[in-house]
């Protein structure tokens, strides 16, 4: 069971982080994604890191500015998002992977979260 949450309401130019957290000891062995989706689009690709952490991948509209990353207790992954636009707005979804290589398809998760939403004002 994956659990999203730090989501909320910030300006633009600002900082949240988004984490993911798992029960179960197998989570470290899955790959992790972000996904999101805003309103009247589709879902999209964010970011993947591989259940080792020594991969990731980002969409080019995030890339320099958001960073996933393992906690050391190995059942959180964590979406740093700084410089944040008004096109980040969206509800983010946390993925996992039973195969330890991300993939930036979302059809390759076999676990999603709930989603957060994330506001961003300009």
């Amino acid at each position: 069971q994956l659990q999203a949450s730090g989501g909320g309401l910030v300006q633009a130019g600002g900082s949240l982080r988004l984490s993911c957290a798992a029960s179960g000891r197998t989570f470290s062995t899955y790959a992790t994604g972000w996904f999101r989706q805003a309103p009247g689009k589709e879902r999209e690709f964010v970011v993947a890191i591989s259940s080792r952490g020594e991969s990731t991948y980002y969409a080019d509209s995030v890339k320099g500015r958001f960073t996933i990353s393992r906690g050391s207790a190995k059942n959180t992954v964590y979406l740093q998002m700084s410089s944040l636009k008004p096109d980040d707005t969206a509800v983010y979804y946390c993925a996992a992977r039973r195969l330890g290589i991300p993939t930036t398809t979302g059809s390759g998760y076999d676990y999603w979260g709930q989603g957060t939403q994330v506001t961003v004002s300009s």
